[in-house]
């Protein structure tokens, strides 16, 4: 383990020698890592074994967290690790674009659109990632093409 990694740890909390578990606040790693977008500890996170489908105690994936710092590195690296990209908040049924849509986060959404995020998912209230359209750019990004004669 690097050492920059192991005072990571150690300053929020987490064991050494189970560096997956929970700290005493209830937090995963792996999520605080993301939201952080501290690249090094989600990659040693994700080699150790990280469980991608852990949540927050609002609901949330780390790819969600991901999406909140706005860490484009974070998100490529739980992306290609295998996180559930349409993972849906089982409170709203916000997915990550949902968030990153109505959260004004257009390079993220960008990045989500382009590795595949489904755009047709909607929240519990019915709300699609293009009904929450919170920029011009993003609305461009989640339109789709409309042929003619459709």
């Amino acid at each position: 383990m690097r050492p920059e990694i192991g005072a990571w740890l150690q300053n929020n909390y987490f064991s050494i020698a189970q560096p997956l578990l929970k700290n005493n606040a209830n937090i995963y790693p792996l999520i605080l890592a993301s939201q952080q977008g501290y690249l090094q500890v989600v990659h040693f996170l994700i080699e150790q074994g990280a469980d991608l489908d852990v949540i927050d105690h609002y609901g949330n994936n780390a790819l969600w967290a991901a999406c909140y710092a706005e860490n484009s590195a974070c998100i490529a690296a739980l992306i290609d690790a295998g996180i559930n990209i349409n993972y849906q908040n089982y409170a709203s049924g916000a997915t990550a674009l949902i968030f990153a849509a109505s959260s004004s986060r257009e390079k993220v959404v960008e990045q989500l659109v382009a590795a595949g995020a489904d755009q047709d998912l909607i929240t519990h209230d019915d709300f699609t990632a293009l009904d929450l359209a919170s920029t011009r750019k993003i609305l461009k990004l989640l339109s789709k093409p409309v042929k003619s004669g459709d």
